[in-house]
């Protein structure tokens, strides 16, 4: 048996001969862990230019990187803030440098691994990386193993809400099995983050389906059933990180049958499809709607890591995964 794939970075440093700009920040001694959340860090480097993203640059908390729409933004901050305090992020002594993002793919296969949802070009798909605290998933975790769980061939389930058929892939709406379970009440405190994507806040989620999925292990193809899970998927990762891929085949008008309430394959045989790739960290919230919950499949590959799950035996994915409304 050979040796376990590296653990990639993210980020590097450029190569000799390489531009030693870059519009991404790579900034230490900055983010949640010392009390900084990533909309803090924004506003403060939004003050040198257009910042479009500040994501985690590991798993630290400690760590982030500022990515800006223009070099000569990223350029301006460095200047401005490195090794000496910034008064408008309690005084902390900054440590930044350029950063480079690198094209991940996975092991033995050349597709991309995007680590940002923007990256994928899918319109309707949302990615939300720290979505809850390390306590939080901590908390959740515990919260959700003390309760019964459902073995299936090679993963364990939970369902709240509404009783799910697997034979059927639906729920059967004259069996209710009770409210939501009192753990996820903290997620769902943290609903209103999800208006700046066009979702009301007083959207109702009364679905609720947890998934532990063993390192190895993965899931199919598929697009939700729309009776069963309507306009909005929630996905959030527990526990270890994992590849999620998307597929869209070119059979027709995704809108038409979504509107009309079709239920679409959840298998396909046929190669005439465009293939997309994300890495879910941790903690992180994926969000679907409109094409991305209607037009692309969705799945996680079997036996197939970016990376070692350090060495975890609890990965938990798709542990909210939500409908809008019910008919």
């Amino acid at each position: 048996m050979g040796p376990s794939p590296p653990k990639p970075s993210r980020f590097t440093r450029p190569k000799v001969g390489e531009s030693q700009s870059s519009p991404n920040l790579y900034v230490a001694n900055c983010g949640p862990a010392v009390g900084l959340s990533y909309d803090t860090i924004a506003s403060v480097f939004g003050t040198f230019g257009e910042v479009k993203a500040v994501n985690p640059a590991d798993g630290s908390g400690v760590r982030v990187i500022v990515s800006y729409a223009e070099e000569g933004s990223a350029r301006n901050a460095l200047e401005s803030l490195h090794a000496r305090p910034c008064l408008q992020l309690g005084g902390r002594f900054l440590h930044i440098q350029y950063s480079f993002l690198q094209t991940l793919s996975l092991v033995n296969d050349p597709l991309p691994v995007a680590l940002m949802a923007s990256e994928l070009n899918i319109p309707g798909l949302h990615l939300l990386h720290d979505f809850v605290s390390l306590e939080e998933e901590r908390e959740l975790i515990a919260a959700v193993d003390e309760m019964p769980w459902n073995n299936l061939s090679k993963r364990r389930v939970q369902h709240y809400g509404y009783e799910f058929c697997y034979e059927t892939r639906n729920i059967n709406a004259k069996k209710k099995l009770g409210e939501l379970p009192s753990f996820v009440f903290p997620v769902l405190k943290k609903q209103s983050m999800f208006a700046k994507y066009g979702i009301p806040a007083d959207v109702v989620l009364d679905q609720l389906t947890v998934n532990e999925y063993p390192p190895g292990v993965g899931l199919s193809p598929h697009i939700d059933t729309h009776s069963a899970f309507e306009g909005l998927i929630l996905s959030l990762s527990l526990a270890g990180p994992c590849i999620m891929e998307f597929r869209r085949y070119e059979d027709g008008d995704w809108n038409s049958k979504a509107s009309l309430g079709f239920d679409m394959e959840n298998s396909k045989t046929d190669s005439n499809f465009v293939r997309r790739a994300i890495h879910l960290p941790p903690r992180s919230m994926l969000m679907l709607f409109g094409e991305a919950r209607y037009a692309w499949h969705h799945y996680i590959p079997h036996h197939k890591f970016l990376y070692d799950v350090n060495d975890s035996s609890n990965l938990v994915t798709d542990i909210f995964e939500e409908n809008i409304e019910r008919r």
